[in-house]
């Protein structure tokens, strides 16, 4: 059976917003803090330490019965029995990925258009991260789509919808009014002071 899954305040892993700060410390941080799932995202990273990094942070996605999501790579997915993945448009088709990691997987596509959007979903997708919403320093590629490309591919498409993209505290609200299930967030949550208190904010925001 399928996880029923919470995508209102999703965090996206990135090392490079902790600023030296323990990376397993500051995720159970945001665990604490009221994330409601986690994407473990690790660029240029040899598939050994992907690995390592994986278990560990499903050890701990798991004592707070949160789901851990891994970007882009399958196999790690599988190694860990992570719940699902996340594909970017040059990784493979989500039906593909699908058929590797079977029915009940979730699995998420970024989408920056309703073309994008409508492929996503005829090959499978169980939600859409469109972004990005904000300007963002998060990621290099990231060219910026704005609320007004979500408030569209809400209109289009019947999935769950994530902004992602410069997405913090003080403008989560307006993703959500745009039509958004949830943010994605990264250096809004891993670059605070204080990551569990910057999620409680977060959560604070959320009337439903």
């Amino acid at each position: 059976m399928k996880l029923i899954i919470n995508y209102s305040i999703y965090l996206v892993t990135d090392h490079n917003c902790l600023g030296g700060r323990d990376f397993l410390a500051c995720i159970e941080d945001a665990l604490r803090g009221g994330v409601t799932l986690v994407q473990l995202r690790e660029k240029n990273v040899d598939g050994g330490i992907f690995l390592q990094k994986a278990l560990a942070v499903k050890k701990l996605c798991d004592k707070y019965k949160i789901p851990l999501l891994i970007n882009d790579r399958i196999d790690i997915a599988l190694a860990c029995k992570a719940a699902g993945v996340h594909l970017g448009q040059a990784d493979i088709p989500a039906d593909v990925a699908r058929s590797l990691l079977g029915s009940e997987a979730i699995i998420g596509v970024s989408a920056h258009n309703c073309e994008e959007a409508i492929a996503a979903e005829k090959s499978g997708a169980d939600y859409l991260g469109v972004g990005a919403i904000f300007p963002t320093n998060s990621k290099e590629d990231a060219s910026e789509v704005g609320l007004n490309m979500l408030k569209e591919i809400r209109k289009i498409s019947k999935l769950p919808i994530v902004g992602i993209g410069g997405i913090k505290a003080q403008n989560y609200v307006q993703v959500r009014a745009a039509g958004a299930q949830g943010a994605a967030i990264i250096s809004g949550i891993l670059g605070a002071e204080n990551i569990e208190d910057e999620v409680k904010k977060i959560k604070s925001t959320i009337s439903d």
